[in-house]
C-alpha cells in the first residue's frame, strides 16, 4: 500500500512537473514598478514592446510608457514608416487633471510639427481635445491607451474603455507619436528607451 502511495505520488509530482513546463511564460519588462507586457495584440496582430521608459518632470514621476510596434524598430523614421497597427501604453504614476495633460499634449505637438503638419491635422486635434475635456483628471494608476488601427484610425481607451471615436488620419497619429520620439521630445532621457536604445 505504501509502494503505491509513493508511486502515485511520483506520477503526480511528474505530471505536475510536465504541466508547469508547458505553461508559457508571460515576459514583462518593468519601469519603475511597472510591467508592461513584451506583447500585446491589437486588431488581431501581435505587437512587440519595442521600448518602455519613465516621463519625469523636474524630480516627479509623471507616468510610465511603453511603445508597442508589429516589429522592433531603433530609427525614428522607420518607427513612423511602419504598416500595421501600433500602440501607445500610458501608466499614470500621480494624478494629473485633463487640463495639464492636454497642455502637455499641445505643448509636445507644437514642438514637433510643422506649421504645415498642424494645420493638417487641426481638426482631429481639436476632437481629442474634446475627448479629453470630458475627464476630470487622470489619477495615479489609470492605463491610458493611444492605438493606431489601419482602416480605423486613433482610438483613445482608459483603462479598457473607449473614448469617443476613431481619428482617421494616420498623419495625426505619428504626430502624437512624435511628442515622445520628435527632434524635441517632452522628456530627452525617455525617448531612447522607446527606441530600445537605452537599457
Amino acid at each position: 500500500m505504501t509502494n503505491r502511495r509513493t508511486t502515485l505520488k511520483s506520477l503526480l509530482a511528474a505530471a505536475m512537473l510536465a504541466t508547469s513546463f508547458s505553461l508559457p511564460a508571460v515576459a514583462a519588462t518593468e519601469v519603475a514598478g511597472i510591467k508592461f507586457d513584451d506583447n500585446v495584440t491589437l486588431a488581431g496582430k501581435e505587437l512587440k514592446l519595442n521600448g518602455a521608459g519613465l516621463r519625469t518632470k523636474l524630480i516627479f514621476k509623471v507616468y510610465a510608457l511603453g511603445l508597442y510596434l508589429p516589429e522592433k524598430k531603433t530609427a525614428v523614421a522607420d518607427v513612423l514608416a511602419l504598416q500595421g497597427p501600433r500602440r501607445v501604453s500610458i501608466v499614470m504614476m500621480r494624478d494629473l487633471s485633463s487640463e495639464d495633460f492636454g497642455e502637455a499634449f499641445m505643448a509636445g505637438l507644437k514642438a514637433n510639427s510643422t506649421e504645415a503638419e498642424r494645420a493638417k491635422v487641426l481638426s482631429q486635434t481639436m476632437k481629442f481635445g474634446e475627448i479629453f475635456a470630458q475627464i476630470p483628471s487622470l489619477k495615479k494608476g489609470d492605463v491610458l491607451a493611444l492605438d493606431w488601427t489601419p482602416g480605423e484610425g486613433t482610438q483613445c481607451q482608459l483603462n479598457g474603455k473607449k473614448l469617443g471615436e476613431p481619428l482617421p488620419d494616420l498623419a495625426f497619429y505619428n504626430a502624437v507619436l512624435r511628442i515622445w520620439l520628435g527632434d524635441k521630445p517632452v522628456d530627452s532621457s525617455l525617448k531612447p528607451h522607446l527606441l530600445g536604445a537605452a537599457k
